[in-house]
């Protein structure tokens, strides 16, 4: 039982790095209707600046966070502006691939500056679990977790309760009816893109003393995002944090109970059947973030 609850425990600590990364991805999408291939290179690279700022600054990882979270607002406003913008009214394929073509330029772009050489921020003192209640936990992922689910009920709260909030949820309902109103439907799908990329900059500021950097990191994590944005409900940010609990807590049973190398097998067969039983997701919103 003690390793059952141990289990339980580490899948709610890995979900806070799931919901960290979802809650963009799936607004983005509840707003724009674009799936962002390039999402885990975004990651990628505020893992890198948060490297970069803690090596040659002399800055500890958590007072990057500012720095990383402006400057992924800032590169997602511009992707939205110059990739997505001109192709808003093209077919959906080619959407997929100008992300794609962004997401292979910036793993490309990074391999010829960083090379493919592995590197980690310091600090991994983080990583020296403590117990609770004869529970070992790990505070950095603690942390992550908590924040995660501030910065989700924050978003919600943004959405609902403020007038850029409030646009975004219209343009996301209908953007020719927001455009009627007054709506600069153009500004709120950069705000939009700027603030899913923010998101994935303060998870990677969070989580940079736990896992390596190199050019292709993001491709295992954002490839999980995808299946929990889908399992939640696309365009759902709730869906999404509930996903990435199920996900989370099912990847460290499969790991121990099944195989570490077999365990993206059971959750993705999960996926399937709970798909096949609710086709539109958990929380089965077509639309809206």
């Amino acid at each position: 039982m003690d390793v059952l609850i141990q289990l339980i425990v580490n899948g709610l600590m890995l979900a806070g790095l799931y919901i960290g990364l979802s809650i963009g991805l799936t607004l983005i999408f509840g707003v724009i209707k674009v799936v962002n291939f390039a999402h885990g290179e975004f990651l990628m690279i505020g893992l890198y600046t948060t490297y970069l700022l803690t090596t040659y600054t002399g800055l500890s990882a958590y007072s990057a966070l500012i720095p990383v979270i402006l400057l992924l607002f800032v590169l997602g406003f511009i992707m939205q502006k110059t990739v997505i913008q001109p192709l808003l009214n093209a077919p959906p394929h080619m959407q997929i691939f100008a992300t794609v073509g962004v997401s292979t330029f910036l793993m490309n772009l990074a391999l010829v500056v960083f090379g493919a050489d592995v590197h980690r921020t310091a600090g991994a003192g983080d990583l020296t679990p403590v117990s609770v209640m004869g529970i070992s936990i790990v505070p950095s992922q603690l942390l992550t977790l908590c924040v995660s689910i501030v910065v989700a009920i924050l978003l919600q709260l943004f959405l609902s309760r403020t007038f850029t909030g409030m646009s975004i949820k219209a343009v996301s309902q209908n953007r020719n009816s927001a455009a009627l109103m007054g709506v600069n439907v153009n500004r709120v799908y950069a705000i939009t893109f700027g603030l899913g990329c923010a998101c994935v900059g303060l998870v990677s500021v969070l989580i940079a003393r736990q896992y390596p950097v190199f050019p292709t990191v993001g491709t295992y994590f954002v490839l999980v995002a995808f299946v929990i944005v889908v399992l939640g409900g696309l365009g759902n940010v709730t869906g999404a944090v509930l996903a990435s609990f199920i996900i989370g807590i099912v990847d460290s049973l499969a790991g121990y109970y099944v195989s570490l190398a077999l365990k993206e097998v059971v959750y993705f067969s999960l996926f399937i059947l709970i798909l096949i039983v609710r086709p539109m997701g958990l929380v089965g919103k077509e639309s809206g973030a």
